[in-house]
């Protein structure tokens, strides 16, 4: 029988739709939902699938509000347990204020035209992360997203720049004892998503070092150490062969190496474990078949808005975002056919 990773919790936030839809990003929501499925499996890393320990949000659930709410949740878990591992994990747009110099998380409600006052401020977001008293916190930030900002459609306000979390902001969210952040990139770079759209290069190679793609036989936990050394391998080559692009993954930590989860449900890699049996990357169809069924989802729910219009009468971005997902969806079917 399976062991449970009984004092994890994770808030697991993808924005997906924002309110303003030209900001939408809707793999930030595949990719959480991703990391919710591998994170509960109890044959994997194990953790408790209950409200008590996980809190999922997504596309209007991501509110500046709701998002402060589920780290106060976080905070008073921590409290309550003080072997408590918590793990924040953030998938949407982020940017730079140039003449304020102050870093955004650009959430569902926030309003372009008012980022400084809509949008959730970095040292908010820190100061509510320093409420948490674990004594083991791991947060992750991909918050410079190649789609969405780069378009013409999706341009930021004079003064704001898409980046990457800045490392002053990376030195104030690791103080105090036990913190471990993560960035999917850094600098200018920005975080790119899989040619097949099924989620973030960054998210991919995550959950492959979650499964255990980076332990060693006898290992029965998946460790700091283990996600650091699997994507600070494989990001940057595939970003390399994918993109030709350069993305490479920043980590601080303020303590030494933790355990993050379970491996194989505690059961781990024997020590005799055959090669044959050691993690593998996930298949094609492990990795196509959800990201279908959501696609298929999207793609009903904007032809349902855009059998609200005549063909002249359609918005342009609409049409635009109807052919795009009608394109997906036929890429993913194509590659799930190869795949059987």
């Amino acid at each position: 029988m399976s062991n449970h990773f009984a004092h994890g919790y994770a808030l697991l936030i993808g924005v997906g739709r924002t309110a303003e839809s030209r900001y939408s990003l809707p793999v930030t929501v595949k990719d959480v939902q991703a990391l919710k499925t591998v994170l509960t499996d109890p044959n994997l890393c194990a953790y408790l699938d209950d409200s008590e320990h996980i809190r999922l949000l997504q596309n209007e659930q991501t509110t500046r509000s709701e998002i402060l709410d589920g780290l106060t949740w976080l905070k008073e878990k921590a409290a309550a347990d003080k072997d408590a591992t918590i793990v924040v994990f953030y998938s949407g747009h982020g940017c730079f204020d140039l003449s304020s110099q102050s870093y955004y998380l650009l959430q569902h409600d926030f309003k372009s035209t008012d980022i400084a006052n809509t949008a959730l401020s970095a040292q908010e977001f820190t100061e509510a992360l320093r409420q948490i008293q674990a004594k083991r916190l791991w947060v992750v930030i991909d918050s410079c997203h190649a789609e969405g900002m780069a378009t013409s459609k999706g341009e930021l306000p004079a003064d704001f720049i898409a980046t990457a979390l800045p490392k002053g902001v990376v030195d104030a969210l690791k103080q105090g004892e036990g913190r471990a952040v993560f960035t999917s990139s850094r600098g200018n770079q920005v975080s790119w998503i899989r040619p097949d759209k099924t989620m973030s290069l960054y998210t991919y190679h995550l959950i492959e070092a979650l499964r255990g793609s980076a332990n060693q036989p006898g290992d029965s936990k998946v460790m700091l150490s283990n996600l650091i050394n699997h994507l600070g391998k494989t990001v940057p080559e595939s970003a390399r062969n994918q993109r030709q692009a350069e993305q490479t993954p920043f980590f601080d930590t303020a303590m030494e190496d933790f355990p993050i989860a379970m491996l194989r449900g505690g059961k781990g890699l024997p020590n005799s474990t055959p090669v044959a049996d050691l993690p593998r990357v996930m298949s094609n169809q492990e990795v196509v078949t959800p990201a279908l069924a959501m696609a298929r989802r999207s793609l009903a729910i904007l032809e349902e808005q855009a059998a609200g219009f005549g063909k002249l009468q359609m918005p342009g971005h609409l049409r635009i975002e109807l052919e795009e997902k009608r394109q997906e969806v036929a890429n993913l079917e194509a590659r799930l056919q190869k795949s059987e």
